[in-house]
């Protein structure tokens, strides 16, 4: 397989069966959400995967050159979209699952994650995986590609379970393109749990609790699934 991206691995207990690649935004890095995954407390082992993007210039940005996902080149962050970046994007994510099954974790117990921009790739690369996997979580962020995107080209997906949350005074991504995501999605058949707060660009610890809780159900029905007869 070829190099994967450079990453900070955190196991929440031994012989972990479940991996969460949580990505982060615009110009951070993989250590964010690394508090985040620690405030977790879910039934089983989990490894969380947190992915460094690889430094490129920003267009809005006057070009500065910092860790991204893709490139953006307008304040309507859904105009213009750079296709090509995404997609070298996902290509890199896909790696990375790729390493996970390598590792004996099940595609169905493996979780893609994110915020904002890396919320994004987390979605689009889901939608697109070539095998069922556990689920997706995109935060404070929106369905890329959305005009390309269609049922056919996502039927592994449809029944895959997402959690999508996002801030009600979000200056970045707006909340309404958030919630037209969310509606999309679930128009063209996929399975959206949708979560709201008062908050900005940002995550809070209501939020917190609720990915946590939308964890344990995925992990639970997974276990139940395993030790049914047949």
């Amino acid at each position: 397989m070829s190099e994967l991206l450079p990453h900070i691995t955190l196991d929440s207990g031994p012989d972990p069966r479940y991996s969460v690649i949580w990505l982060h935004g615009l110009g951070a890095s993989g250590d964010d959400f690394v508090p985040v995954a620690q405030e977790l407390h879910l039934p089983q082992a989990v490894r969380f995967i947190f992915p460094h993007a690889p430094e490129r210039p920003v267009t809005i940005n006057g070009g500065y050159v910092m860790p991204a996902w893709y490139d953006i080149v307008s304040s309507e962050i859904d105009a213009a979209q750079d296709a090509a970046g995404i997609a070298a994007s996902r290509h890199e994510i896909e790696k990375l699952i790729a390493h996970e099954i390598a590792r004996g974790i099940a595609p169905e117990r493996i979780f893609v994650a994110g915020f904002s921009q890396g919320g994004a790739v987390a979605l689009h690369t889901g939608l697109h995986a070539h095998t069922r996997l556990g689920g997706m979580m995109a935060l404070s962020t929106y369905l890329p590609l959305a005009e390309t995107t269609r049922s056919a080209d996502i039927i592994n997906a449809l029944d895959t379970p997402i959690f999508m949350a996002h801030g009600l005074q979000d200056p970045v991504v707006p909340y309404t393109l958030g919630r037209q995501s969310a509606a999309y999605l679930q128009q063209l058949g996929c399975t959206v749990s949708w979560h709201e707060y008062a908050m900005p660009h940002s995550v809070c610890m209501e939020e917190i609790r609720d990915i946590e809780h939308w964890l344990t159900r995925r992990i639970k029905t997974a276990e139940s699934l395993e030790k049914s007869p047949g």
